[in-house]
């Protein structure tokens, strides 16, 4: 009871705070440095993340195009008239207003804010154009905006009017009756290709053969091609290949307000399709608002009409939650790959803070064993070692914060706390357990066993500690393999969400290096002293020296596991952004599928051999390959339709040509030649995403107006294109089966590709893989990835080689005493250089050596589950890609600055009277 009655507060004494504080104004400035500079990287990462954040999310919708519309269904009302036959509806246009207004009423207002204003596009049915021999479909389309459709010029004829003399009266016409007439306006393109004009019919048939009656009244030119309303209907502008199938040609008519209640009666009554599309506005969408806004477009769809119903129910449409989703996927990726590297350097900031602590407590321990002696409390100088550790770290991390946020516009303060803790408590524990040591009155023990018990004891409360770093380490791993970084998804998108249940896979790097240093920590030692017993044997006293200085120091733990975990760090984020270099070179390749290619339009596709040729004849080129490539082919394969790309190309040269790139090589291809497993099959390739096209599968490829060809899957495919759904067959074997090809691709390679595709002189898309892996590497989440992994890497290995002087000038006063003790004994002061680098080097070497391979193997073990993929463009996950020219320059600095710290020191110690020396170590 009395001793809780006598009980206080800790009294610090403020003189002899502010009186350490002076004398040690060095070192303690260089904790505020480091506390500060990496505070200021915690803090501003996440912020510069969060940035990328909102720039990818909105380059993600840009480069979406149409599959991020929010679109929306409804059925018209019936036209049946009073006499069994069918109304025209002169009000129709109006009729598609109010439907676009009503979709637009009933979008709530945080995706009202997000989307543009709604356009709304009615299209007819695909039609057969009857003449040619070349597949060829049609389709009227009416697009209607707010205020109006796109403008148009017309430089031949007029707009489309309507059919009868009386626009505003309701005529009724009979089901079984002629063809009713419908007016349509050309683009200059598509009327071109037609060769068509004004007051001609275009020669068109239904799917049951029945004929239409479409005439064109004027051509167009569009006053704005770049007007969006266009891109919902992009065969107004021109014929666009492939659109109906493999081989065909689709073409389409412009419909007015006036000529919109024919089209409705020149088809069945439910093949006027309407809709309603709502593009979104890149510029208004954060990161924070895409999780919200994707779970809108979810609830949306959720209580839209069923399609089955034949009412005027809207039906809402839309992918937007899709690309946002993949859009979160990445930046969750990213978000754990910086985190990764942060946790990295706060783990080697750590360590150095440790290791300057331990080096301030060394230099004050005969200070504080005076203040002991003196009277003072343990709780006493605690409190005051406290209050100053304290102020430093706080004052430092603010100033670093405060930087962060001048850089960063916001600021991560989490980040900073590990800091803030390390510098405030690791000099008061140090230095009140040196104060502690220094005054207590117990005396080692006379009997042996009890001297063997405190031995055990402490080696067992070491190895326990030992134990857990290992089992946090494997536990961490375990985390990683089996569940990965990617975090469960957010209501609020919040990109801090890493520090959760995360945080274990997320340390696993940061425990795998700390496992590794103990383990060479626990080697260390045995061979220091087999190098001594080989020296004791040798007849080189300076190697005895050396080796017994340091055998006596190995044990120390804080300066090896600060030059192993910083340089085995730095090497883990050089080859993280390493390999994510390589990977985006990579996924240019995959994307491109050459040097350059060509994507033909569809009114030169016939000038594609000739064309091919031409480039080949080019100086520099390497390799030109021709093929048709048309993404979202009708495949059927066990009565599931499906849309991958298919690829018609001749299969030799294309195995060629990835025989001579860094694309992976297909030998499957080979089997493109030989005959089908089947009668009349014809062979093919194949590649999906979720395995509906697998070997052995049989597929058939529907074609307009003609018998589906059968094709056998005996291979997998490579990826074109950087697609995951992939057919590939052989130009001949397929012409052989009456489909011949028509080339729409070119493929070219060589250092002259680039200059020989942009003088092609025909209308077509160039696309480089120069550009592509330019792009590549400037995206916001690409960039900064790569960014962080640099500046990591710097970081760690500057931190590493602070710790390496640090460790030195702990133990420099007790080596130079040995050293000066020894010079009494006929030791040169180049011999007292050569046993001080003796005792310094096996940290340094064991760190140079083997922490680029820790950081290696961490490397090989980590990045599969970091999910690099998603920002490199590849189909798979990049192997671990190591630059040892960069991890060779780690260990030459780790081992330079060793060779530096010698001289150095030797130098500072010159001045140093040996009686002054022996005294001191009296």
């Amino acid at each position: 009871m009395n001793r809780w009655l006598t009980r206080r507060w800790p009294a610090p004494h403020w003189p002899s705070v502010r009186g350490r504080g002076r004398t040690d104004a060095g070192p303690l400035l260089l904790t505020a440095a480091v506390i500060a500079a990496v505070a200021l990287l915690a803090g501003a990462v996440p912020a510069l993340l969060r940035a990328a954040a909102d720039d990818a999310v909105q380059d993600t919708i840009r480069r979406a195009g149409n599959d991020a519309d929010v679109l929306v269904h409804a059925n018209w009302e019936r036209d049946d008239g009073p006499t069994g036959g069918r109304i025209r509806i002169p009000r129709l246009a109006e009729d598609v207003d109010g439907f676009r207004s009503q979709a637009a009423d009933t979008l709530g207002p945080r995706l009202d804010a997000a989307l543009r204003p709604p356009v709304a596009i009615v299209n007819g049915p695909v039609l057969s154009i009857t003449d040619g021999n070349v597949p060829r479909t049609f389709q009227f389309t009416y697009l209607a905006g707010d205020p109006g459709g796109p403008d148009v010029t017309w430089i031949a004829g007029s707009a489309p009017g309507p059919a009868v003399p009386d626009p505003d009266q309701a005529v009724e016409i009979p089901y079984s009756g002629p063809p009713w007439p419908v007016q349509v306006g050309l683009s200059e393109a598509d009327a071109a290709a037609l060769n068509l004009g004004p007051g001609d019919r275009i020669p068109l048939k239904d799917a049951q053969k029945r004929d239409k009656d479409v005439r064109i009244s004027g051509i167009y030119r569009p006053a704005d091609s770049a007007d969006p309303a266009w891109r919902l209907a992009p065969s107004l502008l021109r014929p666009v290949p492939g659109a109906d199938g493999v081989g065909t040609t689709r073409f389409a008519g412009l419909l007015s307000r006036e000529s919109l209640p024919d089209a409705r009666l020149a088809v069945d009554e439910d093949q006027l399709q309407r809709t309603v599309r709502f593009a979104p506005e890149p510029g208004t969408l954060t990161w924070d608002a895409a999780a919200a806004l994707a779970g809108t477009v979810v609830e949306l769809k959720a209580a839209s009409g069923a399609s089955s119903v034949r009412d005027g129910s809207l039906k809402w449409e839309s992918q937007l939650d899709t690309v946002l989703r993949d859009a979160r996927k990445q930046i969750s990726a990213a978000s754990a790959q910086a985190a990764v590297l942060l946790a990295g350097v706060l783990t080697a900031t750590v360590l150095v803070l440790l290791l300057a602590a331990d080096l301030l407590v060394r230099r004050r321990t005969p200070a504080l064993t005076a203040a002991r002696q003196r009277g003072a409390a343990l709780p006493d100088l605690g409190a005051e070692l406290l209050i100053e550790s304290a102020a430093v770290a706080l004052s430092a991390a603010a100033v670093g914060l405060a930087l962060a946020r001048a850089a960063a516009a916001d600021v991560s303060w989490s980040w900073a706390v590990p800091l803030v803790l390390a510098g405030a408590v690791a000099g008061p524990a140090f230095g009140t357990l040196a104060a502690a040591r220094a005054s207590r009155d117990r005396r080692k023990p006379a009997n042996r066993a009890a001297r063997r018990w405190i031995r055990g004891t402490g080696q067992l409360r070491r190895a326990a500690l030992e134990a857990a770093v290992l089992i946090a380490a494997v536990a961490a791993f375990v985390a990683l393999h089996q569940r990965g970084l990617m975090p469960a998804t957010a209501p609020d998108g919040d990109t801090d969400e890493l520090t959760g249940d995360l945080a274990l896979p997320m340390s696993a790097v940061a425990l795998g290096v700390l496992a590794g240093a103990l383990v060479l920590l626990r080697l260390l030692p045995v061979g220091v002293r087999l190098s001594l017993r080989q020296a004791l044997r040798s007849r080189h006293p300076l190697a005895v020296f050396g080796a017994a200085r340091a055998a006596a120091t190995a044990g120390r733990a804080l300066p090896l596991l600060v030059l192993v975990s910083a340089t085995a760090l730095a090497s883990f984020a050089l080859i993280l952004g390493t390999t994510a270099t390589r990977g985006l070179a990579d996924g240019a390749w995959s994307t491109v599928g050459a040097d350059a290619r060509l994507d033909v339009g569809a009114d030169a596709v016939t000038s594609t051999p000739a064309l091919a040729e031409r480039i080949a004849a080019a100086p520099g080129v390497g390799q030109v390959v021709v093929a048709q490539v048309t993404d979202s082919a009708r495949v059927v394969a066990d009565s599931t339709v499906l849309t991958p790309r298919l690829v018609i190309v001749d299969a030799a040269a294309f195995q060629r040509l990835l025989a001579t790139t860094p694309l992976p090589d297909a030998p499957a291809l080979a089997r493109l030649a030989a005959p089908g497993p089947g009668l009349g099959d014809v062979p093919a390739l194949v590649r999906s995403s979720d395995g509906d096209l697998r070997t052995g599968t049989r597929l058939q490829l529907s074609r307009d107006g003609a018998p589906a060809i059968r094709l056998a899957a005996v291979g997998t495919a490579p990826s074109v294109g950087g697609g995951t759904d992939i057919v590939i067959v052989d130009a001949a074997a397929l012409a052989d089966a009456g489909l011949p090809a028509v080339p729409n691709t070119v493929w070219v390679t060589g250092p002259g590709a680039a200059r020989a595709v942009s003088n092609s002189g025909v209308a077509a898309d160039v696309v480089l893989r120069a550009d592509v892996l330019r792009a590549q590497r400037a995206a916001p989440l690409t960039a900064g990835l790569l960014r962080l992994a640099w500046t990591a890497a710097a970081a760690l290995l500057a931190l590493g080689l602070l710790g390496l002087t640090l460790a030195a000038a702990a133990g420099a006063s007790e080596r130079w005493q040995t050293l000066t003790r020894l010079r009494t004994l006929g030791l040169r002061p180049r011999d007292a250089r050569w046993v001080a680098a003796g005792e310094l080097l096996p940290p340094v070497v064991v760190a140079a050596v083997y922490g680029p391979l820790l950081g290696a193997l961490l490397a090989r073990l980590t990045l599969g589950p970091l999910d690099l993929r998603l920002l490199t463009g590849q189909a798979a996950d990049p192997a671990a890609a190591l630059p040892w020219w960069m991890l060779g320059l780690v260990s030459v600095a780790m081992l330079a600055a060793a060779a530096t710290v010698v001289p150095v020191e030797a130098a500072l110690r010159r001045r140093d009277r040996l009686s002054e020396v022996l005294r001191a170590g009296e």
